[in-house]
This record gives structure tokens, sequence and C-alpha cells, in this order.
């Protein structure tokens, strides 16, 4: 069967020349070819579209009212092609981004101002959400995820280290004591985020390898860091959080870093996370590149070698 579309340029070409053999040269094909596309057309519609003479080829009534409808047709394709290709190459259009809701306040939306100056042609969607995120069945280009990435066939960059805090409100530390060691939070309250897949809600791993746990409890769990810092600040409890949430109420003496006898985790890092597209749209493109250069010279992610532009791998999202 004969491809629909080839056919109506095909015909498109013979009005436009009135010619089946100039159309067939135009269009690089032999008359032989050109004359079996039209025939096709005409038995798919089930009419005849061109009135043939030795001398001349002309539209019938139905061939001009078809024509109309074909140019109307390959002007959209062609601009629909062309729109893709500067997609591919031109910063522009919308770039749907989606983010965990504290980074997204914290550290992705200061940010956005600058991409926006830098690319007045690129718009910004931004979505806030904790949950796991499909990109392909919910139609984002471009995810920020945090910590260990589940295995799949998207494409994982990583952009900056992620470490972590354990800290306090001075007015919880002067009720109940600075612990001092790991072990000594189990006699703490301690404020516990349920969505992390590094950090549980019954024990807290510490140390470089992970290995030394301790047993934890407290009066509040959520599934959202901002509740939880909210609740340390206002002398709940003990609090183990990105650096990037606690950063300000640290810097503001709000919180107090705790140490122990044993480091704070850090997580795997922070990660663009899009489609396993061997061509991705310059608009992901230029966003990947600009938040690998911005995240880790912002201080509460500071604390390793940020990864190189050019490192990106397959699964692990």
């Amino acid at each position: 069967m004969l491809d629909r579309f080839t056919s109506m340029h095909v015909f498109a070409r013979v009005a436009a020349l009135g010619s089946l053999s100039a159309a067939a040269r135009a269009l690089s094909m032999s008359q032989t070819m050109a004359t079996k596309h039209i025939a096709a057309l005409e038995a798919r519609l089930g009419t005849k579209l061109l009135h043939r003479t030795t001398r001349r080829l002309t539209l019938t009534e139905v061939g001009r009212a078809y024509l109309n409808a074909t140019e109307r047709i390959l002007a959209e394709v062609e601009e629909a092609e062309t729109n893709a290709s500067r997609e591919a190459v031109e910063v522009r259009g919308t770039l749907r981004l989606n983010a965990p809701v504290s980074f997204g306040l914290r550290v992705i939306a200061p940010l956005l101002p600058e991409l926006s100056s830098l690319y007045p042609e690129l718009t910004v969607d931004l979505g806030l959400n904790d949950r796991y995120i499909d990109l392909i069945e919910e139609g984002w280009d471009l995810v920020i995820r945090i910590g260990g990435l589940q295995d799949s066939t998207m494409i994982a960059r990583r952009l900056a280290p992620c470490p972590m805090v354990v800290c306090a409100a001075p007015s919880y530390l002067e009720a109940h004591g600075t612990p001092r060691t790991v072990a000594d939070l189990q006699h703490h309250n301690c404020l516990r985020y349920t969505l992390s897949r590094s950090i549980g809600t019954e024990r807290w791993p510490f140390g470089v390898d992970r290995r030394v746990t301790v047993t934890v409890s407290g009066s509040l769990k959520a599934n959202n860091g901002d509740v939880l810092v909210a609740a340390a600040v206002a002398g709940e409890g003990v609090v183990y959080q990105p650096s990037f949430l606690v950063a300000r109420e640290l810097e503001q003496g709000l919180l107090v870093p705790l140490s122990f006898d044993h480091r704070p985790i850090e997580l795997d890092g922070v990660f663009a996370v899009y489609p396993s597209d061997r061509h991705p749209p310059a608009k992901v493109r230029v966003a990947i590149d600009f938040f690998a250069e911005r995240l880790p010279l912002l201080p509460p992610l500071q604390g390793a070698t940020p990864a190189s532009p050019s490192q990106a791998t397959v699964a692990s999202a």
C-alpha cells in the first residue's frame, strides 16, 4: 500500500505543474510511480481527481476541493516539522519542570528569574510534588529528584551533593539537654519524615557507609520537611533533614546543628531526570546545564565535587 501522505504530496505537485512527468521530476521519482500514487488516491476516495487528455491534466470538481484540503494539510505538516526542528535547537516554548515541594520553594524558585532572563522565549511550568512522578504519563519534560533513585530507563544527571544535618532549637536543647552521641537520640523526641527512602521513621542511619543506626521515636511524623522544620523551630524536637531545608533557620540561629560520634549521612545527591531521548529539546538541555552550574554554588548544597557537564547515565531514575 502506498503512503497516503506521499500520494497527497504527488497530487498537489501534479495540480501545480499540470503534468505527471513534471511532478515526477520535481519529486525525484519515476512517472510510473507518480501515476500509481494518483491512482491509489482515486481508488481510496472512490472518485476521479483529474481529467486526463493527451495534452493536459485538469482537476475535477472533487479534485479542486480535495486540493484545497490537501494544500492546507501539507502546509500544517510542514509548519509542525519546522516548529519541531526549532524546538530541538532553539530555547523556546514551555518547560514543564517538577521538583519536590520544599526544594522547589527554597532552591529552584529563586533561580527561575535568572533562567528566564537568560532565555526570554522560555516559559517554565513549575510543579511541586513530593510523590513519585511518572514523567511520561504525566507529561513532564524534566524532574528534580533527591536521594536514591529507582531503576528505570530515564536519564539521570547528578547536579549537586545533598548533605544532611541533625539539628534542634535552642529552647529544646535547654529543656531536654544536648545529645552527644548517636545513641543519645533514642532518648529524644525525634521528628520524622515519612517519604524518605534513605532515612526511615524508625531508625536513623549515620556514618559514611550508613551502617551505624539508632532507633528513634517522637511525637510527630510528616510527609513534608517544612512541617518538621517548623515544629523543630518551635522547640518540639530534633530533626534530621537535608541541609538546604534548614540552612536559613541555622543561619538565623533558630536551629542549632548537632555533632555526634558518627557523622550524618549524605544523600546520593540532587538529580535531573528526563526521558531517555537521544536528542532532548534545547529547553531541557539548557535547563539541566543551568541547574548543574548554579546548584553546587549554593552554600547549603556544597560539600562534594559536582558532576561534570557531560556526566549523564541511563537508569537509576
